[in-house]
């Protein structure tokens, strides 16, 4: 590594909430500042569940602007969105949230018409009705897809805004259903039997490429350069995991859990397919080799349900509360769209014959109670998929500060667990945009050491023995 240090920004868009971070990285140095926290809310027009993306960019820059003078700017965001421009670069309309009801039933027409073995072959990825591919096809015929010209995923679109220059990073690309994990290019032949018009889609860009300054307009501190970084959030958090060695999973905890390991090539058995095991482009060619679990989302409704309460005294109540009373399938679609969570958890313990949670801590109880089970569903099945050992789960993200799901994730694992960081995703983005512009080299090993040496990461140890310990067997195995 060398000597000097560097200040850069990463840009880190959640589902429910963005941020700008400011990071300082040298050798032996590793601090993250939040500078701006921001609200990302969806908006309902005639019918259609809309980002408003313009409201986002505002506040990217109002956060780059706060930050201060910064040598590197990299964005980060949710995955499988997408902004369509016009043949003049200008945007043709608000991009359509993955929650929108659009996509109802298309996942099976597709399906049916390009083959599930065929799609899982070329790209890898977990039939989720959300994926860019449905969205595109649920488009087809639209006046706004007609005359579109360009295709940009959600942090290509702010870079494309930053710096004037198309492209699409190679991790968010991963995850559209439409790139080929075989040859880590475009899926020209899918993408042509689905009906796709291939002008829409970008050259594509690896993590660490310096796509260039930022727009003399935009009047940023510093005028920095924007870099491509592990676009999509997960692929961020992920190198930020303070693994050491290979054999850990690891848990990407917010909205979604992305629970997981990483690999130097894809696993794409007939096995994993029907798991519903996904393989998403990581940072230095890995792959992210994961489920998709859904997350803290239901707990995040519940708690916009009750008037968002605190959730530090709502989580000590739970923990009161006897565990594994009612346990639901986290996954299952009736938790998908917003509204009414705490009614929707009630009536799928009514449809299973368990009691009914009668308060909010009880609720929240059956909520960690449900997701730690499926932690543990996901950890064991994608050992037996991979044939790879782990050792211990990494929880990074929001989900790292939640001590109740950290422990009776570790309860249902029989795993240590190891929490933090939970800026992972904005630590993991300024690691490689601090790797870019020459402030440390080395590979993903040097740069989880640099987190391991510098950020605060607690450790729960499994107690097999406890009540909840024997409960969650006994559940794990219905």
């Amino acid at each position: 590594m060398t000597a000097r240090q560097a200040d850069v920004a990463a840009v880190d868009l959640g589902a429910a909430s963005g941020r700008v971070v400011s990071g300082r990285v040298g050798p032996d140095t590793l601090r993250v500042t939040v500078a701006h926290r921001f609200a990302n809310e969806p908006v309902r027009v005639g019918g259609t569940l809309h980002w408003d993306v313009l409201g986002i960019f505002r506040e990217v820059l109002a956060g780059l602007r706060a930050a201060g003078p910064v040598a590197g700017v990299g964005v980060d965001s949710w995955a499988v969105d997408y902004g369509l421009l016009d043949a003049a670069g200008a945007l043709l309309g608000n991009p359509v949230h993955y929650r929108d009801t659009r996509t109802d039933g298309v996942l099976e027409r597709v399906t049916r018409r390009l083959g599930a073995e065929r799609l899982y072959a070329t790209t890898g990825l977990a039939q989720l009705p959300f994926n860019t591919l449905y969205q595109l096809a649920a488009a087809a015929g639209t006046p706004q897809l007609a005359v579109a010209d360009r295709l940009l995923m959600i942090p290509d679109l702010i870079t494309y805004w930053l710096t004037g220059r198309i492209g699409a990073e190679v991790t968010n690309a991963s995850t559209t259903q439409l790139y080929d994990l075989n040859t880590r290019a475009w899926a020209d032949d899918l993408i042509a039997d689905a009906g796709i018009p291939r002008r829409l889609l970008p050259p594509l860009r690896e993590p660490g490429t310096l796509v260039g300054p930022a727009l003399p307009e935009l009047d940023l501190p510093g005028s920095p350069q924007v870099v491509a970084v592990g676009s999509h959030d997960t692929a961020s958090a992920v190198v930020a995991v303070p693994a050491d060695g290979d054999h850990f999973a690891y848990i990407s905890c917010g909205t979604w859990s992305l629970v997981g390991v990483e690999l130097d090539r894809p696993v794409l058995t007939e096995a994993g397919r029907q798991a519903n095991f996904t393989n998403e482009g990581g940072v230095d060619g890995t792959i992210r080799y994961l489920r998709n679990v859904t997350g803290l989302w239901p707990l995040q409704e519940c708690l916009r349900s009750w008037g968002d309460p605190d959730l530090s005294d709502l989580l000590a109540a739970a923990a009161r509360e006897p565990g594994f009373r009612s346990v639901v399938d986290i996954d299952d679609p009736s938790f998908l769209p917003p509204g009414g969570m705490p009614t929707r958890v009630a009536d799928a313990c009514r449809r299973t014959g368990q009691p009914v949670p009668q308060s909010p801590a009880a609720v929240v109880r059956c909520i960690v109670d449900s997701l730690a089970i499926a932690h543990r569903h996901a950890v064991h099945r994608v050992q037996d998929l991979t044939g790879r050992h782990v050792d211990a789960v990494h929880i990074v993200g929001g989900g790292a500060r939640n001590t109740l799901l950290c422990q009776l994730t570790a309860d249902a694992c029989g795993l240590p667990v190891l929490a933090g960081p939970v800026e992972a995703t904005a630590i993991g983005n300024v690691l490689v945009q601090a790797r870019a512009v020459g402030t440390v080299d080395g590979d993903l090993a040097a740069l989880r050491r640099l987190v391991r040496q510098t950020q605060p990461i607690v450790r729960y140890q499994p107690d097999r023995g406890s009540v909840a310990a024997r409960s969650i067997a006994v559940r794990a195995e219905v």
